[in-house]
Protein backbone atom coordinates (compact mmCIF):
# COMPACT_ATOMS: atom_id res chain seq x y z
CA UNK A 1 0.00 0.00 0.00
CA UNK A 2 1.32 3.41 -0.92
CA UNK A 3 1.55 6.06 1.82
CA UNK A 4 0.27 9.30 0.28
CA UNK A 5 0.62 12.50 2.24
CA UNK A 6 -1.62 15.41 1.46
CA UNK A 7 -0.04 18.69 0.51
CA UNK A 8 -0.06 21.47 3.07
CA UNK A 9 -2.89 23.93 2.42
CA UNK A 10 -1.79 27.52 1.81
CA UNK A 11 -4.16 30.48 1.64
CA UNK A 12 -4.82 30.08 -2.11
CA UNK A 13 -5.73 26.41 -1.67
CA UNK A 14 -7.82 27.27 1.40
CA UNK A 15 -9.79 29.76 -0.69
CA UNK A 16 -10.53 27.04 -3.25
CA UNK A 17 -11.81 24.73 -0.51
CA UNK A 18 -13.90 27.54 0.99
CA UNK A 19 -15.45 28.34 -2.40
CA UNK A 20 -16.46 24.68 -2.60
CA UNK A 21 -17.65 24.46 1.03
CA UNK A 22 -19.63 27.74 0.86
CA UNK A 23 -21.38 27.87 -2.53
CA UNK A 24 -23.84 30.48 -1.26
CA UNK A 25 -21.04 33.03 -0.82
CA UNK A 26 -18.71 31.76 -3.55
CA UNK A 27 -18.79 35.03 -5.51
CA UNK A 28 -17.91 37.06 -2.41
CA UNK A 29 -15.05 34.68 -1.58
CA UNK A 30 -13.82 34.91 -5.19
CA UNK A 31 -13.89 38.71 -5.15
CA UNK A 32 -12.04 38.93 -1.83
CA UNK A 33 -9.44 36.40 -2.93
CA UNK A 34 -8.78 38.42 -6.12
CA UNK A 35 -7.84 41.25 -3.76
CA UNK A 36 -5.55 38.88 -1.80
CA UNK A 37 -7.78 39.46 1.22
CA UNK A 38 -7.70 36.11 3.03
CA UNK A 39 -8.82 37.75 6.28
CA UNK A 40 -11.84 39.09 4.38
CA UNK A 41 -12.56 35.60 3.06
CA UNK A 42 -12.47 34.24 6.60
CA UNK A 43 -14.75 37.06 7.78
CA UNK A 44 -17.21 36.30 4.98
CA UNK A 45 -17.45 32.69 6.16
CA UNK A 46 -18.00 33.88 9.73
CA UNK A 47 -20.73 36.30 8.63
CA UNK A 48 -22.42 33.50 6.72
CA UNK A 49 -22.38 31.28 9.80
CA UNK A 50 -23.79 34.12 11.91
CA UNK A 51 -26.67 34.37 9.43
CA UNK A 52 -27.27 30.64 9.85
CA UNK A 53 -27.17 31.14 13.61
CA UNK A 54 -29.97 33.72 13.35
CA UNK A 55 -31.95 31.07 11.49
CA UNK A 56 -31.12 28.51 14.24
CA UNK A 57 -29.43 26.18 11.74
CA UNK A 58 -27.09 24.72 14.34
CA UNK A 59 -26.51 21.41 12.55
CA UNK A 60 -25.38 23.20 9.39
CA UNK A 61 -23.05 25.44 11.38
CA UNK A 62 -21.61 22.37 13.08
CA UNK A 63 -20.97 20.83 9.69
CA UNK A 64 -19.15 23.97 8.50
CA UNK A 65 -17.04 24.02 11.67
CA UNK A 66 -15.91 20.48 10.87
CA UNK A 67 -15.09 21.50 7.29
CA UNK A 68 -12.96 24.35 8.65
CA UNK A 69 -11.20 21.84 10.88
CA UNK A 70 -10.16 19.95 7.75
CA UNK A 71 -8.48 23.09 6.39
CA UNK A 72 -6.96 23.82 9.80
CA UNK A 73 -5.42 20.36 10.16
CA UNK A 74 -3.76 20.55 6.74
CA UNK A 75 -3.10 24.29 6.75
CA UNK A 76 0.25 26.01 6.84
CA UNK A 77 1.07 28.27 9.79
CA UNK A 78 -0.55 31.34 8.19
CA UNK A 79 -3.80 29.52 7.47
CA UNK A 80 -3.86 28.07 10.99
CA UNK A 81 -3.21 31.49 12.53
CA UNK A 82 -6.06 33.02 10.54
CA UNK A 83 -8.46 30.26 11.54
CA UNK A 84 -7.47 30.56 15.19
CA UNK A 85 -7.54 34.37 15.30
CA UNK A 86 -10.65 34.96 13.23
CA UNK A 87 -12.76 31.83 12.94
CA UNK A 88 -12.33 30.34 16.42
CA UNK A 89 -12.27 33.81 17.98
CA UNK A 90 -15.72 34.44 16.45
CA UNK A 91 -17.22 31.69 18.61
CA UNK A 92 -17.50 34.15 21.49
CA UNK A 93 -19.76 36.29 19.35
CA UNK A 94 -21.82 33.23 18.49
CA UNK A 95 -22.18 32.51 22.19
CA UNK A 96 -23.41 36.03 22.89
CA UNK A 97 -25.97 35.98 20.10
CA UNK A 98 -27.71 32.67 20.65
CA UNK A 99 -29.62 30.71 23.24
CA UNK A 100 -27.55 28.77 25.75
CA UNK A 101 -28.84 25.43 24.44
CA UNK A 102 -27.80 26.32 20.88
CA UNK A 103 -24.40 27.41 22.17
CA UNK A 104 -23.98 24.10 24.01
CA UNK A 105 -24.88 22.23 20.83
CA UNK A 106 -22.41 24.29 18.81
CA UNK A 107 -19.68 23.75 21.37
CA UNK A 108 -20.27 20.02 21.20
CA UNK A 109 -19.94 20.14 17.40
CA UNK A 110 -16.55 21.81 17.71
CA UNK A 111 -13.53 19.63 17.19
CA UNK A 112 -11.51 19.16 20.38
CA UNK A 113 -8.66 21.27 18.98
CA UNK A 114 -11.02 24.21 18.37
CA UNK A 115 -12.45 23.79 21.88
CA UNK A 116 -8.93 23.91 23.30
CA UNK A 117 -8.07 27.03 21.30
CA UNK A 118 -11.35 28.68 22.31
CA UNK A 119 -10.83 27.95 26.03
CA UNK A 120 -7.26 29.22 25.85
CA UNK A 121 -8.45 32.42 24.16
CA UNK A 122 -11.04 32.90 26.90
CA UNK A 123 -8.39 32.46 29.61
CA UNK A 124 -6.10 35.00 27.96
CA UNK A 125 -8.97 37.46 27.54
CA UNK A 126 -9.73 37.09 31.23
CA UNK A 127 -6.12 37.81 32.16
CA UNK A 128 -5.56 40.70 29.76
CA UNK A 129 -8.98 42.31 29.62
CA UNK A 130 -10.74 41.12 32.76
CA UNK A 131 -13.57 39.63 30.68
Amino acid sequence: MMNVQMQTINQKMAVEYLKFFYPTIRSEITQLSKQNNFAGVMQATINYLKDLLLESKINIIGHHIKLMEFIYKKGNSYVKDMIENLFVRSFESFKKHTKIQYWNDLYNYMPVKFQEIYVEQQKKDEIFFGK
